[in-house]
């Protein structure tokens, strides 16, 4: 199946009308034709079945068949996680994190990052891509990126985590972890959180962990940090 993504689809709608861009992919790329059935979701959980009416590569209009609503996951993610200094790894990150299931992703600035400029555009088109290939209707929210200490300011739910490299009294994540618990994670740069940072996160209640005994990169800490989430989930 070939899931196509349209955000201003709702479930009362009986007819879409694709983009130009879009129909040309759907009619002359895809070969798509009258009679033929596509997958569309609106990012927020719903599938809709429609079948090609007009099969115009300028103007694709199809007719909606089925809506169905895909169940949400029974607890939330988010990854709090510092820019790497090559944007491919952040972006191989969110692809990755997309495919295994996360909610929301904020971009934070640290002492030590250095990177302190993200291409959010780039980085939006790489979450609904992998939304896309991975077959889920939930299209993961990417947060304005902003300074640690700003987030930290902020209201989270559930269980809190700072996941850091110092030799300090740390916890294992994997023995924290219980199914159903929505959950925010921070994970640092490349030369890791400040103590000062660290120090600063333990005072708004986040728990310092451990991601293993390996040290990890950033994108790579974050990885593991959102698989573990999900393998205490899995079904």
């Amino acid at each position: 199946m070939q899931l196509f993504y349209n955000s201003e689809l709702t479930e009362d709608q009986h007819q879409i009308q694709f983009s130009k861009e879009e129909s040309r992919h759907i009619i002359k790329v895809l070969r798509k034709t009258s009679g033929d059935t596509l997958s569309i979701t609106n990012g927020n959980g719903v599938l809709f079945s429609a079948e090609i009416t007009i099969a115009d590569q300028k103007n694709c209009i199809a007719e909606i068949k089925s809506v169905k609503i895909q169940p949400k996951r029974d607890y939330q993610l988010h990854l709090a996680v510092a820019p790497t200094k090559m944007n491919d790894r952040f972006e191989w990150f969110l692809e990755k994190a997309t495919e295994i299931g996360i909610d929301s992703i904020t971009p934070i600035f640290c002492d030590n990052s250095e990177r302190r400029v993200i291409k959010e555009d780039r980085f939006k088109k790489i979450l609904l891509s992998a939304m896309k290939q991975s077959l889920n209707c939930y299209l993961p929210v990417l947060h304005k990126a902003i300074n640690f200490k700003t987030f930290l300011q902020q209201s989270h739910k559930g269980k809190l985590y700072i996941a850091h490299c110092e030799d300090t009294k740390k916890v294992s994540l994997k023995s924290q972890l219980s199914p159903k618990q929505s959950t925010t994670i921070l994970i640092g740069p490349e030369g890791d959180f400040s103590t000062n940072e660290i120090t600063l996160a333990l005072q708004h209640n986040f728990t310092p962990v451990s991601l293993g005994n390996n040290r990890l990169r950033t994108e790579t800490a974050a990885i593991v940090a959102c698989h573990s989430i999900a393998f205490i989930n899995e079904l």
